[in-house]
């Protein structure tokens, strides 16, 4: 594997995968630096996965939420294998439970919309007014979300697809709707 992990590293850090619990630990801030947008990963169970949502974060300068437990070691240096040297430039906020997430939502100042990607949404994204505070919530990759945050939700947007296909890989589904949300809201990188 070229710009990564060595083919053994890789093979191990994914026998560690589940092993780990998820860790509220270092880098979490009370004040998020960017309050254009921020991306939200629910319990996310795929490391590449995550690190390319962290990536994706750091390049168009939104802040990420990691919500647990995720299902794999989500340390600094195991986020760090998954999202390169990209996470340094990413303002990442981790809770413990979908519901330390929401008390933390519940304490911010201004904490705008919940706004969840879903293949049960009832509204395309393309015909979604977005507003720069509003946080994109992704569920895992293998079950998406359960009903009681579906019904947190504010808004639920899916992506249109061909008929008898059932989704998009997460991290594919972030930038598309996180592109329109900043095109729309003229904020983010380089605005």
């Amino acid at each position: 594997m070229s710009g990564g992990l060595a083919e053994g590293q890789f093979g191990a850090w994914l026998r560690r995968i589940r092993r780990a619990e998820f860790e509220g630990t270092a880098r979490i801030r009370t004040e998020p630096e960017n309050r254009i947008m921020r991306l939200a990963l629910y319990q996310p169970d795929i490391p590449q996965n995550a690190g390319t949502i962290l990536r994706l974060a750091a390049c168009l300068g939104v802040g990420v939420d990691v919500i647990g437990p995720a299902g794999f070691d989500a340390s600094d240096r195991n986020l760090r294998r998954a999202g390169l040297d990209y996470l340094d430039h990413v303002e990442i906020a981790r809770h413990v439970s979908f519901a330390a997430f929401l008390t933390a939502r519940r304490s911010a100042p201004d904490p705008g919309r919940l706004v969840l990607l879903t293949t049960a949404g009832d509204t395309a994204y393309t015909t979604f007014a977005f507003a720069g505070g509003d946080t994109l919530l992704l569920g895992r990759e293998s079950a998406g979300v359960p009903d009681d945050v579906h019904a947190v939700a504010d808004a639920r947007l899916r992506i249109p697809m061909r008929p008898g296909l059932r989704s998009l890989n997460v991290a594919v589904a972030a930038g598309i709707v996180l592109g329109e949300a900043l095109r729309q809201t003229g904020a983010g990188a380089g605005s």
